[in-house]
Parts: structure tokens; sequence; C-alpha cells
């Protein structure tokens, strides 16, 4: 099987896009040696990267198609470019990791969507909809979307908005989970101790890591802290890690307004600042707890990481997170802050039910991996040329 994968997010590591992108490729190749998997780059003019650069698997062929970094340009490879190219490689599938299929594909093609939060969070306080540009862009990957020959997606939750939203049959619809990556273990490192240190964190600390825009529901994380805070704030207090808003508006609420608000003193917060994607596994090992009380994700990975390592997590009830989390957090409504800080101070003092729930949370990490994610996506490109 000659397999043809869009690789606009390849070298972008630090998306979601590009970490599953990279994820899966290295799965099919450890699973397949037979699969024949021919990555499509863009290139701008002038670029100067070397093929080595892109850190592609050697087995690999890499295809790379001059493209600007646009956001015309990005359509303009995503509609015209990579299937022109997936035809003059002569490929038997296609296979685009994120939501941009093209309208019209050469050869059956499998499209990943990981969530549909334009068309779930259309409110009127805006953002997730974005601009006219960006809600034209969504109707041209809604549309193609619905002429792909199976659609995967992260979660049984994104599998039934996408149903409810892109009208698709269920048969073309596939949930395959993610997973975290293999450095996220319990295993302390020798450097954790270093890394916690260059990030200002306290000895004990509840840890929130993720995104800033209002979904993730920031407010919340600190409302805790009117309990939390008298009870075990300056022995445990809240670590907010993360690169903080450009600007504070109401689609990326500043935490520190909301902290001002809240009346929270700043000896029960400290912000860590942007933190690098091989410095959070000891993050997430040193902290008792972590904090999650999102109201949508489409699959939700900072959780599945935290429970990895072996860090029991307070999280909400919403969208796909009772299925990553599963009986390894403590999981609550969204807006209740108090019963979260409840959870919060019970795991810091209590260490019988720390110890039992971080005992959960590796077993639940356990029944995701990397490789099961490429099983069932190989079998899905199986069906695909059925």
């Amino acid at each position: 099987m000659r397999l043809a994968i869009n690789g606009w997010f390849w070298n972008s590591p630090a998306t979601g896009s590009g970490q599953y992108t990279r994820q899966l490729v290295e799965g099919l190749v450890d699973l397949d040696p037979d699969l024949q998997i021919i990555l499509i780059v863009p290139r701008d003019e002038g670029e100067q990267v070397e093929p080595e650069a892109l850190d592609l698997p050697a087995s690999c062929v890499l295809h790379r198609v001059p493209s600007s970094r646009s956001n015309l340009g990005k359509v303009r490879f995503e509609q015209v470019t990579f299937p022109q190219a997936c035809a003059r490689v002569d490929a038997d599938i296609i296979h685009v990791p994120y939501w941009g299929p093209p309208a019209r594909s050469p050869v059956p093609m499998v499209v990943t969507i990981h969530d549909v939060i334009p068309l779930v969070l259309r409110g009127p306080a805006g953002g997730y909809r974005g601009g006219l540009l960006q809600r034209l862009y969504t109707a041209l990957v809604s549309a193609s979307a619905r002429g792909a020959t199976l659609v995967l997606t992260d979660s049984e939750a994104s599998r039934q908005d996408i149903l409810s939203h892109l009208g698709l049959p269920r048969r073309r619809v596939w949930a395959i989970p993610l997973a975290a990556g293999d450095h996220y273990v319990p295993e302390p490192a020798p450097h954790d101790a270093a890394v916690r240190a260059a990030y200002r964190l306290p000895d004990r600390y509840m840890l929130y890591l993720g995104g800033f825009d209002r979904r993730k529901n920031l407010a919340m994380v600190l409302a805790t802290c009117r309990w939390t805070g008298p009870a075990i704030g300056d022995a445990c207090p809240l670590v907010i890690a993360g690169r903080l808003p450009d600007q504070d508006t109401p689609f990326t609420p500043d935490p520190r307004r909301l902290m001002r608000e809240t009346n929270v003193p700043h000896r029960f917060v400290h912000f860590s600042g942007f933190v690098e994607e091989e410095h959070k596994p000891a993050l997430y090992r040193g902290a008792v707890a972590f904090i999650f009380p999102s109201r949508y994700e489409g699959f939700g990975l900072p959780p599945l990481e935290a429970l990895a390592c072996g860090t029991p997590v307070v999280g909400s009830e919403a969208a796909s997170l009772p299925e990553i989390i599963g009986d390894a957090g403590i999981l609550l409504p969204p807006d209740d802050a108090q019963g979260m800080a409840g959870a919060l101070i019970q795991l810091a003092t209590d260490e019988r039910l720390r110890a039992e729930m971080s005992r959960r949370a590796l077993a639940q990490a356990g029944r995701f991996s990397w490789e099961r994610t490429a099983k069932a996506t190989l079998t899905a490109y199986a069906d695909a040329q059925r």
C-alpha cells in the first residue's frame, strides 16, 4: 500500500496536529514495514531546510512541493497542490491528519477531524467561529470532509459532534483515541528537580497546564483557591503553567486579571510561564494533583499526560473528558469550583487516597498507546480501500 500523508504540520511539532502526525507516522512505520509512506510537505520559495532537519523516519519518502506559508497558500496546498502531488506519486490512499481535506481526491481519502469546535461553540461571545475568512474556510473543509471515504476522530464525544454537525453516515466516522508520548512516565528522571527549580516551583503544588482560551475555564481553576488557599494554599499552592495570553480579551482572558477579580492572594498562585515540551513530564510528576475543568475537549491530552505520570486528575465531566480520565480522576460539573476545591484538598491531605488515585491513573493511561492508535488507523485504511 502506498500511503500519501499531508505533511503541512510535520515541521510544527509543538502543535497538536504536528504531534499527531509525527506519532502516527512513527507508529505506522514500527507496525508495518511494508507500508510505503510518502510525506508530502510544503516548501517555501527560498527555504533552506535540509531533509535531515525534518526528522523523517528512514523508511518514509519525502516529497516536497512549492507552497506559500500564508493562509491563502495553505488553502491552495490543501485543495490543489496536495491532491496533485498524490496523483504524481501514484498513491493508493491518502490521509489528511487534520481538518483540511481537499474537495476532490484522486484515490480513497481518510481525514482526521480532531474536533469541530467552530461548529459546536458558536455562541455570541465569538472567538471560535472566527471572522469571515475563518468561517468561509470552515464551510469549505466541512463540505470537503463530506466527500471523505472515512473520517477519523479522537473520541466518541467528538464522533457524535461530527455526526450531528456534518451529517455523515455513522459507519464513515471512526473514533480512534490518541495517546500520551513515551516520555510521560511516573518514574522520576535525574533532571526533574533541576527542571522544577528552573520554573521556581515549590516543593508541593497543584498544577494546571494547558491553553487559556475561554473553554479552558481558567476562572474555575482560580475560583478553587477561595477554598484551597485558606486550607492548604501556603503549603501546596496552585501552579498555572504555560505562556499567558498576549492580550486580555473575552476569548483569551488573562488569568492574572481573573485572580485579582476573585480576590485570590498572590501567595496562593504561581505562574510558571512557557514550558518546554521536554520539561512537561517533570512538572506533572511533581504535582500533587492536576486540575482541568475544561468545558469542551475533542480529546484532552493534558489530563492523559498527567495520568501517564501517575498524577491524579480533578476535571470536568464535559465532552470527551470522562472517556479519557475514567475512574482515574474526580469528575465534576465544570462550574463546581467548590467541589473541585474539596477534591484537591483531599488529594493534598490524604496520602492513602492520593496513592489509590495514582494507581488508577497509571492503569487508565495504560489503556492508550500510539501502537493501538496506529493499528486502528491501519484497519481504517484497509476499510477505506474496499
